[in-house]
């Protein structure tokens, strides 16, 4: 019985009593598939308005096999696809950080669907060997606890000019007992009273 390959990954699975005297060189290989599929980085260079497609070969190196994949520098003039082979599973990164006009990309799966990329960012996706699915903060699940400031982390050099208005403070939000008192000393006296006395102004 000859060899036959992975359905996901094309490592090579070797028949009992095949490739005698190169079942190391042969494993080896398969170590280093594994490894592409684990660890496996590579930049791709797109053509604008066409569709690049990734190859999973069997026992050897190949771009659909790598875990992450970036996208060269490129500007995306018109609707762009990259496609992975159908039928296999398998966990995906795709950096889009160096693309313009990001949402003339889409990424799918040869004959199924995909996503298409709404920014110039990363993005994480897996196939299930149909589809390619995207993993979207939307998508997953859990809540977001309460966010603790710490202590005098707020300060006026953080916030912008005019970025603190009325309209965006709600009635009766604000009260004297929660902010700082400050007093000022003035010579000067306030109408009705006397000058050179001592006038204590609070604000």
């Amino acid at each position: 019985m000859a060899s036959t390959y992975s359905s996901d990954l094309k490592l090579e699975l070797m028949a009992t009593g095949e490739n005698a005297g190169t079942w190391g060189t042969k494993t080896n290989t398969n170590l280093e598939l594994v490894q592409q599929a684990i660890a496996g980085f590579e930049s791709i260079t797109l053509s604008s308005g066409s569709t690049t497609a990734l190859v999973m070969s069997n026992a050897s190196i190949s771009t659909a096999r790598n875990m992450v994949i970036k996208f060269a520098t490129i500007t995306l003039s018109g609707a762009t696809t990259v496609t992975i082979p159908d039928s296999i599973e398998k966990f995906y990164i795709f950096d889009c950080r160096l693309i313009t006009n990001p949402t003339n990309l889409t990424i799918k799966t040869a004959s199924g669907t995909g996503f298409t990329t709404d920014a110039s960012k990363i993005y994480a996706a897996y196939a299930d060997g149909t589809n390619l699915n995207e993993v979207s903060l939307d998508t997953l699940g859990g809540t977001i606890g309460t966010v603790s400031i710490a202590d005098d982390a707020v300060t006026s050099a953080k916030i912008a000019d005019d970025a603190v208005v009325s309209a965006a403070i709600a009635d009766n939000a604000v009260t004297a007992d929660k902010l700082q008192r400050k007093f000022t000393i003035s010579t000067s006296s306030p109408s009705g009273g006397s000058d050179g006395d001592i006038w204590f102004k609070y604000s």
